[in-house]
């Protein structure tokens, strides 16, 4: 309960040290500062494009792992501390910031971009190939709300594990995992993976992708070369060879 966290919070002195601190973005880094500055008679201002806090916690994490209600108390507990909110408010010029007279800006507006995948095919099909990190921003600001029936997710980190879970959860009947990588090497952690294959969504590992099947102009499917394990390398990583064995699996869209 709220009450119960609240009476371990630190004071906020009435008195500031006359510092003022610029925190460029709201999520997780932010927040940190602000939460360790204000005690100290700092004042902060958070500085957010979104029109709430939260960073990556709000737009790249679904719902139902972090269920908003949550976030919203956790962000507002600190903002509550007295930070100054400046929420849907693009920074786009530094020094602007900077003229303001701060004794200090911290940047912690995160490493947003995602990977794309340069094969062939990539350009025909862009319609249907999302990169993760942005469609999972977009499901979170209801800007998407469905998916296709088949789809395949390409990587094994956590934004892949979201991804796979959320297209379920947007009305996709098939979705299908696959990764480069041997599934012991996977950087996803261990919950994540093992809750994606209790929801019954296959992991193939040692799956290279090749190419977009076009179709008619549509995305088709994908191209995979499957690949075996020679040894391991200097860093004791698993080292791949292609198998020659390839394999084309079906899909409307592709993350």
């Amino acid at each position: 309960y709220k009450g119960e966290v609240d009476a371990f919070m630190p004071a906020i002195p009435r008195e500031k040290n006359g510092k003022r601190i610029a925190l460029l973005g709201a999520g997780p880094a932010s927040l940190t500062v602000a939460r360790d500055l204000m005690p100290l008679g700092y004042s902060c201002t958070l500085i957010e494009k979104d029109p709430k806090g939260g960073g990556l916690m709000r737009t790249n994490i679904p719902s139902f792992r972090l269920p908003e209600q949550v976030l919203d108390e956790e962000v507002d507990r600190i903002v509550g501390f007295g930070v100054e909110r400046r929420f849907g408010h693009e920074v786009k010029s530094l020094k602007a910031v900077l003229d303001e007279g701060y004794d200090a800006v911290f940047v912690g507006t995160g490493a947003p971009k995602g990977k794309d995948l340069n094969i062939p095919g990539r350009k025909e099909a862009a319609a249907n190939i999302h990169i993760g990190i942005d469609w999972l921003t977009s499901v979170a600001f209801a800007h998407v709300d469905k998916i296709g029936k088949r789809v395949i997710v390409i990587g094994g980190g956590n934004t892949a594990m979201d991804c796979c879970r959320t297209a379920l959860r947007l009305g996709a009947e098939k979705v299908t995992v696959t990764v480069r990588s041997p599934r012991k090497v996977m950087k996803a952690s261990d919950w994540e993976i093992k809750d994606a294959l209790h929801e019954g969504i296959p992991i193939l590992d040692n799956h290279a992708p090749k190419a977009f099947v076009i179709e008619k102009g549509k995305l088709a499917g994908v191209r995979f070369e499957k690949m075996v394990e020679k040894g391991v390398d200097a860093k004791g990583r698993p080292k791949l060879e292609p198998s020659g064995e390839e394999i084309v699996i079906p899909c409307d869209d592709v993350l």
